[in-house]
């Protein structure tokens, strides 16, 4: 759904929840900066910046698929087996 970007300052109340405070943002709002489920919170400057959460490893599978391409995925260190692993081992 698009939203046109609001160019407004919009003025909230800090509210108790529990033994914690928050504040309500309105539904437009979190759309408009993508949030749907988890955020990231920072301050920075005497000012709290909310944002969506990275989501983490997105986009991994296609820089895999390119170092693959590449020859660039194989192991940085040698196949180091070990008695254990010939005689213990099992993937039961």
């Amino acid at each position: 759904m698009y939203l046109p970007e609001l160019d407004v300052n919009l003025k909230t109340k800090i509210i108790q929840i529990g033994n914690s405070q928050g504040i309500r943002l309105a539904k437009p709002i979190l759309e408009q900066a993508g949030i749907t489920d988890d955020v990231e919170l920072r301050v920075k400057g005497g000012q709290i910046i909310i944002q969506a959460a990275n989501r983490q490893r997105l986009g991994w599978e296609i820089l895999f698929k390119a170092m693959a391409q590449r020859g660039d995925n194989a192991m940085l260190d040698p196949d180091t087996k070990t008695d254990w692993d010939e005689t213990e081992w099992s993937w039961e």
